[in-house]
């Protein structure tokens, strides 16, 4: 017997074509046009995960070493993203660092330590969800940090960055962006849903309350830490499905990695939802 909620047993064995699934769920007024969407969205994701194989392949065949940098506001979909790129990744060529809050000893040392150990090794990809640049935002605006170790930041990243350049490390910085509404309407699917109860907190909770002077030190880390050899690169992030899309096409359309050429997808994002940082355009 069928319900309102989905088809029978009986229903499934008759479908025998793609027309034939499409009237099913049409009787029942399910949302076509959303299924349809999800469908095409599986269809483009899975095609970009091979492509990411064969870039994993060429990274280690050719002892390259790539680091692939996630920030972004709170509830940004950074986890998210990061979760599509790795999903068919073999797990002895990449890693993902999410570093916890710095201990006693750490906080004794040179900010930019406990990061150099985690930077790839030759063969290898990481992604890091945040990174050095929590001094860049979060720090400072929850004062985590004084304002001297803020400058001090702000002055010694991009010479960092150089120095991990000139080493061979191919860099790429992503910033998830999205809007004060829609951050609160994931903050809110959060505290509703108890499996992801554990993703709040007490940052998240000030994030709303805090947005514009967020936004101070973001733009401010853009204007001191976007360089030629390593800039900052804008994801459009209030469609997630979208944003995970266009990123894993970002990084493929960065790397002449082999067998590109053969791919069966298209690989250079589209410039409404990836682009470059524009100091002057940015502030305008």
């Amino acid at each position: 017997m069928g319900n309102n909620h989905g088809l029978s047993i009986e229903e499934l064995q008759e479908i025998k074509t793609r027309g034939d699934l499409l009237g099913k769920l049409n009787q029942r007024n399910y949302p076509l046009d959303r299924i349809l969407k999800t469908i095409e969205y599986e269809e483009q994701l899975l095609r970009l995960q091979t492509e990411l194989v064969k870039l994993q392949r060429w990274v280690i065949e050719n002892n390259r070493k790539l680091a692939i940098i996630f920030e972004g506001r709170d509830a940004a979909g950074k986890g998210g993203a990061i979760r599509r790129f790795i999903s068919h990744l073999n797990p002895r060529g990449m890693r993902v660092v999410a570093l916890a809050k710095p201990t006693p000893i750490e906080k004794g040392q040179w900010y930019f330590r406990r990061y150099i150990k985690e930077l790839p090794n030759t063969g290898e990809i990481v992604f890091f969800d945040r990174s050095w640049y929590n001094r860049a935002v979060v720090e400072p605006a929850m004062k985590f940090c004084t304002k001297k170790e803020y400058q001090k930041f702000l002055l010694q990243a991009p010479e960092f960055e150089h120095m991990i350049y000139e080493d061979g490390v191919d860099l790429i910085k992503f910033w998830f962006s999205i809007s004060k509404d829609e951050q609160m309407v994931r903050f809110e699917s959060r505290e509703n849903n108890k499996l992801k109860q554990w993703k709040l907190s007490p940052v998240d909770k000030k994030a709303q309350q805090m947005w514009e002077e967020f936004s101070s030190y973001k733009e401010e880390m853009f204007v001191k830490t976007h360089t030629s050899y390593s800039p900052w690169i804008i994801v459009q992030a209030d469609d997630k499905k979208v944003a995970r899309l266009e990123s894993i096409r970002y990084v493929l359309s960065r790397m002449d990695y082999t067998g590109k050429d053969n791919e069966k997808t298209f690989l250079d994002p589209d410039p409404n939802y990836v682009m470059r940082y524009h100091r002057q355009a940015y502030r305008l």
